[in-house]
Order: structure tokens, then sequence, then C-alpha cells
């Protein structure tokens, strides 16, 4: 039998809990959709931040650069030829005394339109077509297959060196070079996640209710699948990227006067002991972009899967 003194300390152990401190359904935090939750993933990441920070100030100078500039990219002054940086130069000027300032954004912006070209060619061609081949299956999946691998086996260089001699060097040959197999990896990666995706349930509930194909496809499993495109996009870019700066180095891409990237990093690796800072400014912006483009999609690599949500 318990004793009174028992009873007191039962009474004390087990004394109701006020409603106010109840804390088992209060909501911890804030409820967010997907791309709000993986917007707040990714401010936490310093390195992806610090990559879409340089990479908007670059897209930026590249924009305006041109435009504000007292110098023109093509107008050469051979009294002022390979000028040190100086406040009127202030990356200084080439053998034909053009301003380098201005010369690499302009070749910044070639470079980022031919990647940005590529990457909306992935974009339309390699998604729609992963899907197709994801959702039909069978007999057409391996036709649209061994396709790919065909188009796959062309050596990219092969190709562009084919088209430069149809049509000439330059941007439009760079640019449907890619086009032709640069698309391949991206139609890889989306036929993967569909042929995932086409087998969950609000895909058979599309097909009851009577929804096209190409409606299911389009509506259904590419948004589903838009974070994996996303991250792929970033990688793209820099690619095309590049590939072009490649090209224009060895004289089968971006021809002068016109300036890129590529063909500013040739010119000046020729006079690298004399005047190495047609090199060094270059060089810098190039790998400011590539640099920031690949923290970038690690970023997003890792704020859109849903499995290091926490």
């Amino acid at each position: 039998m318990q004793t009174p003194n028992n009873a007191t300390e039962n009474s004390y152990k087990f004394a109701p809990v006020a409603k106010e401190t109840l804390t088992g359904e209060r909501i911890v935090r804030p409820s967010l959709n997907y791309w709000q939750d993986a917007w707040r993933r990714l401010k936490k990441n310093r390195l992806a931040m610090a990559g879409l920070i340089i990479l908007v100030a670059l897209i930026v100078l590249a924009i305006i650069v041109p435009f504000v500039s007292s110098y023109d990219y093509q107008t050469q002054d051979l009294k002022i030829k390979n000028v040190s940086p100086n406040a009127q130069h202030w990356f200084g000027t080439d053998d034909f005394g053009r301003d380098v300032w201005t010369r690499v954004w302009w070749g910044t912006r070639i470079s980022l339109f031919i990647g940005i070209i590529a990457a909306l060619i992935d974009l339309v061609v390699g998604v729609i077509y992963g899907g197709i081949s994801a959702y039909y299956g069978g007999k057409v999946d391996e036709v649209m297959q061994r396709a790919i691998e065909i188009v796959y086996a062309i050596p990219f260089l092969l190709i562009a060196i084919l088209l430069i001699m149809v049509i000439g060097s330059g941007i439009s040959s760079i640019i449907l070079a890619m086009a032709i197999t640069g698309w391949v990896p991206m139609a890889r990666l989306v036929r993967g996640q569909m042929l995932t995706l086409k087998e969950q349930e609000f895909v058979l509930a599309s097909r009851t209710l009577g929804a096209s194909p190409m409606r299911i496809i389009l509506r259904s499993l590419i948004p589903n699948a838009l974070g994996i495109i996303i991250v792929q996009i970033t990688f793209v870019v820099p690619s095309a990227i590049f590939t072009e700066a490649f090209l224009s180095f060895i004289g089968l891409g971006v021809k002068p006067p016109l300036a890129s990237l590529g063909n500013l990093l040739s010119d000046g690796a020729n006079y690298i002991r004399l005047y190495p800072h047609r090199l060094i400014f270059p060089t810098i912006i190039f790998s400011l972009i590539l640099l920031s483009f690949n923290l970038l999609g690690d970023g997003l690599r890792d704020a859109l899967d849903p499995k290091m949500r926490k």
C-alpha cells in the first residue's frame, strides 16, 4: 500500500503540463515549395553564391562595357600598339593598337553567347528527344538510342572541321557543329530520368484522364526532371565556351577582327614574354567564367537533390 509521502512525491513527478508549453505540433520552419527550399539551401552554399555573383558581374560587364567604352573592339591605332596597362587602356593594347579592355569584354560576350545557344539546343533537342525515347520505349526507344550512338561516334572536331571547310570559320559553324552532336549527353540523361518517372502514379493518372503522350511529356515528366536538367545546363555552358576557345585558339573558330576569348588567348600566347598583359587578362576572365559555372553547378546539384534536404 502506497504511503502518503510516496503519493506526494509521485504527484510532483506527474504534474500536468500547461497547453502553451506543448511543442509536439509546433511548426519548426516555414512551409516552402520545392523551388523555395532549393533556393534556401543554395544560399547557404557560400561557394555556389560566390560563383553566382561572379557570373552575374561578368555578364553585366560583357553587356555594358562594349557600349560605354571610349574605344571600339576593332579600331586600330598603330601609334599606341602594345601599350602596357594605364589609365586610358586598363588592359593595355595589342599589336594593332586596339584596346584590350574592350576586346576582352566583347570576346566574353561572344563566348557567353555561344555557350547559351549550346544550352538552348540541349534544352530543346536533348530534353524532348530523351523524353520521347523514354516514354514510348520498346522499338521506338531502341531505334532512337541507336541513332544517338551513331551521332555520338562521330568526333566533334571532325564535324567542326568539315563545316568550316563548307561554310567557313566563324560563330555559325561552331554553333552548327554543337547542334549536331552537343545534345546527345542531355538526351541520355533525360532518358534515364524519364524511365523512372513514367512508372509513377501521376503519369498513370494522366493517361487515365486521356492526356496525349506529348502533353504528358511536356506537362508531367519534364517538370519533374527539371532539377537535373538545370544542373546539366550549368555544365553545358562552360563546356561550350571551352570548346569555342579551343577551336579559336587553333585557328578554326572565330576569326579576327571579331574578338572571342579563344583568339585573344591565342594572340596573347604569341607575345607572352614581351607583352604578358595580352595573355594574363583574357586568361583571368576565361578562368573566372569556367570556375563560376562549375561552382554554381555543384551548388545547384546539392540544392536540387531532395535526398540532401535537411
